[in-house]
Parts: structure tokens; C-alpha cells; sequence
């Protein structure tokens, strides 16, 4: 049987990126995305819910997304969902779901993080574009711009 373990998801981050390094020196920062969902419910009142995921990247990934990254910042991240497993302190097994990014892509937005680049390479590595002069003509709306 064939499997498939993929997560997209566009949010904007609960929290600061939290970055430590691995005996290896590896970089991993840990960081949370909520995602809002709007919908009219049979009664007709307006209804939201949020929902709030836990990340975790390694590496290049995780030192651009700690250099570029704040709280409130809107992100969209690639990767695959895992399982933590551990025994608290109490001697009671846990565990919790977590996904593991593999790219991501800075999104257009406010937020605390706001200043940073908006845009990435075309390789999608998460690495800022040094051009961003296309960008900015856009958001300056020049009338010789097609807004499409």
C-alpha cells in the first residue's frame, strides 16, 4: 500500500521562533502557526474557529525562519506531520502531533515581524530574493503596472 505524509499550511506565527542547535550543531527552531476558519453556521451567525499548530524545521530553514520570523508574521509552510512520544515527569506517556518543515514561503502582511523580506528565491528554499524590485512596484501601484 502506498503513503503519502504531506502538510501545507497559511497562517500567521502564535509565538517568536524559538532556535537551538543539536550536539551536531544543526540548527532547529520550534514554532507555532494558527490557522482561522470562517463559515455562516444554519442559524446564520457568523462562526470562526482556530486552529493551532506546532512546528519544528532544521538546518538553513530553521536559521532563516528565526532571523525573519515574529510573532503575528503570516507564513505558509511545507512538510510532513509527525508524532512526539515521551513520558512526563509523572511517568505518564504523551505525545503530540508536530510538523516538520521542509520549505516555507514568506507571505505579503503585517505583523510583529513586519520589515523583512517578503519575497524568497525562486527555488522556494525560504531564502530571500535579493531582487525585490518587482514587489515593490507593485504594492506602489505605478500605472504602468498590470495589477494581474
Amino acid at each position: 500500500m502506498a503513503n503519502f505524509n504531506k502538510v501545507i499550511l497559511m497562517g500567521n506565527l502564535t509565538r517568536d521562533p524559538q532556535l537551538s542547535y543539536l550536539p551536531s550543531q544543526t540548527a532547529v527552531v520550534d514554532f507555532g502557526i494558527a490557522t482561522n476558519r470562517k463559515w455562516t453556521g444554519q442559524d446564520g451567525q457568523q462562526r470562526e474557529e482556530v486552529c493551532f499548530v506546532d512546528c519544528r524545521a532544521f538546518g538553513k530553514t530553521a536559521e532563516n525562519i528565526n532571523k525573519y520570523c515574529r510573532k503575528g508574521k503570516p507564513l505558509m509552510v511545507e512538510g510532513r506531520l509527525t508524532l512526539d512520544q515521551w513520558t512526563a515527569q509523572d511517568g505518564q506517556k504523551r505525545s503530540k502531533h508536530r510538523v516538520t518543515v521542509e520549505s516555507f514561503q514568506f507571505l505579503p502582511g503585517g505583523g510583529a515581524g513586519s520589515g523583512g523580506p517578503e519575497q524568497t528565491s525562486a527555488a522556494g528554499d525560504g531564502i530571500p530574493s535579493e531582487d525585490n524590485g518587482s514587489a515593490n512596484e507593485a504594492q506602489t501601484g505605478s500605472k504602468d503596472d498590470i495589477p494581474f
